[in-house]
């Protein structure tokens, strides 16, 4: 098991990216929703390096305590353990025994800050360690440089009410605002994004796949950076109608491919 289908990850540090997104710290939380239990991911029970572990049936208050580490290069772009392709840059992680998908708020018990992640891979297979954040949600809680921080990890589930102000910046969980006036931002065209990589071969095998599920306007664009590599990002669009905004949404969930982000250019 594991990202890529390999027992071998361990969850250690692996690496940083060489490009990061220029709104990394703006990324929104994974906003938790139902969605049918993946078909890959969810075997009664697996072993990896002869240790057997078993998968909840449910994950209706679940709440545990322990260490965070994260996962990066390594295995950006490779197989999740539900199938999906995993983006270092998206708001998700990898759990030993939660069911494929769950949603789980992350704190930080360092700093006290906090993250909403889609469970998505199984993962880390270390002594201690209960959970394998993505880079951008490692980011978020700051412990990026650390690798490592004890953190305290609780199922939320679309109809929590302490997990609907989503939207984090900093330590500070902003209140909900409430309906707004339309402005210039929400009629500018929208991509969505279903992946970001520094191997732009890994970027468009993720084109094709999609183009082989009939997406038709799919591109590949290179965004640079101070390191001088740039970051390779795949994007449906652009979408000017909402609608179809939520008619590419619906099938790619239809698709099994939940790891992917609205943006506007």
């Amino acid at each position: 098991m594991g990202c890529g289908g390999s027992p071998g990850r361990t969850g250690q540090m692996d690496g940083h990216p060489s490009a990061v997104p220029p709104d990394l710290a703006s990324i929104p939380d994974a906003v938790p929703r139902f969605e049918p239990p993946s078909r890959y991911g969810n075997p009664p029970e697996y072993e990896v390096f002869g240790q057997r572990y078993r998968t909840l049936v449910s994950s209706d208050g679940f709440e545990q305590q322990g260490l965070a580490s994260w996962y990066g290069t390594k295995f950006h772009g490779r197989r999740t353990s539900s199938g999906e392709p995993y983006d270092m840059f998206a708001m998700t992680a990898a759990h030993r025994e939660l069911p494929l998908p769950s949603y789980v708020e992350v704190t930080n018990l360092d700093n006290g800050k906090r993250v909403v992640v889609r469970v998505n891979d199984r993962g880390p297979f270390v002594a201690g360690r209960v959970i394998d954040l993505s880079y951008a949600a490692a980011h978020r809680i700051d412990m990026v440089e650390k690798g490592v921080a004890p953190v305290h990890i609780r199922v939320v589930t679309p109809d929590d009410d302490e997990a609907r102000p989503l939207r984090v910046a900093g330590t500070e969980i902003l209140d909900d605002p409430g309906p707004k006036q339309p402005d210039s931002a929400e009629t500018e065209p929208r991509f969505v994004q279903v992946g970001a990589f520094a191997d732009r071969s890994a970027a468009e095998r993720v084109r094709d796949d999609l183009h082989s599920l009939g997406f038709a306007d799919v591109r590949v664009t290179a965004l640079s950076s101070t390191s001088g590599t740039p970051l390779h990002r795949v994007r449906i669009g652009p979408l000017e109608d909402p609608s179809a905004v939520r008619d590419v949404e619906a099938r790619l969930q239809q698709a099994a491919l939940q790891d992917y982000r609205i943006v506007i250019d």
